[in-house]
């Protein structure tokens, strides 16, 4: 069954309303990725694992759409290298906003923000927190990179997660897209990255403040069958927690008692 929602007519999409179907919205970011990568890694890497995961639903039986990915985010911490397209947050609340009602006026009800990109997690959950009581659907959010931890953790040989044109994210652009990788430009080891905060601490920083080539990671340890495994796992991750009936039947409400 065709899972891309911009592929279907308006009739179509009708009549899969009625069949109760998951509804991914990826959602991006267009921002520099070191001097190896392209501006669009985590457009491309949502596209793709969104499209992984709905491919795992749809064999499974499940109604699925996948919708075309919100392209820029909020990458602000990013834009002293240049090449970042960022929106503000009012802007971007705005626009998940505009597209999840438009999705709850179809008929659809099941809506999952899968993220794609470290600057939007906050604001989703944010979003996600606002939009669910207001609009009385119980929408779900994810940063697939913390919903497939363990699965990222087994597979990574130098990082214990995903960072930032790293070890991870290489590699997935090396089995997703080799031409878009400049392999002669990864930053030597070890990276040029400052001290991360003390855990549990939060601070605003730019990523220049972070790290002078713009990458945090490891990406001299990347590769293609690598990042074949990464999309995999992430994907097959992904599509049990989705699938799992308990995260669309616990109630998210609750009536007071008599």
């Amino acid at each position: 069954m065709e899972t891309e929602w911009r592929r279907l007519r308006a009739d179509e999409l009708r009549a899969r309303a009625r069949l109760d179907p998951i509804v991914i919205l990826p959602v991006a970011a267009l921002e520099q990725h070191g001097p190896h990568l392209p501006v669009e890694v985590d457009t491309l890497l949502a596209e793709a694992i969104a499209g992984r995961t709905a491919a795992r639903l749809d064999a499974r039986g499940i109604t699925v759409l996948t919708l075309p990915v919100l392209w820029t985010g909020l990458s602000e911490h990013h834009m002293s290298f240049g090449g970042t397209i960022t929106l503000d947050p009012p802007a971007f609340a705005a626009l998940v906003e505009g597209v999840v009602r438009s999705i709850l006026r179809h008929g659809f009800r099941r809506i999952v923000l899968l993220n794609a990109h470290g600057g939007n997690e906050t604001a989703l959950r944010a979003i996600t927190d606002d939009l669910t009581p207001r609009l009385g659907a119980p929408i779900v959010q994810l940063t697939y990179w913390y919903a497939a931890a363990a699965a990222i953790a087994g597979i990574l040989e130098i990082q214990s997660g995903l960072s930032h044109a790293c070890e991870a994210e290489t590699s997935m652009m090396l089995a997703l897209r080799p031409d878009l990788v400049a392999t002669d430009r990864i930053p030597p080891k070890p990276p040029d990255q400052a001290p991360e905060l003390p855990a549990g601490v939060y601070r605003w920083r730019t990523i220049g403040a972070r790290s002078g080539s713009g990458v945090i990671g490891h990406p001299e340890a990347a590769g293609a069958e690598k990042g074949a495994r990464l999309l995999a796992a992430i994907a097959e991750t992904l599509a049990d927690k989705l699938a799992n009936p308990d995260l669309w039947s616990l109630p998210w409400q609750a009536e007071p008692s008599p």
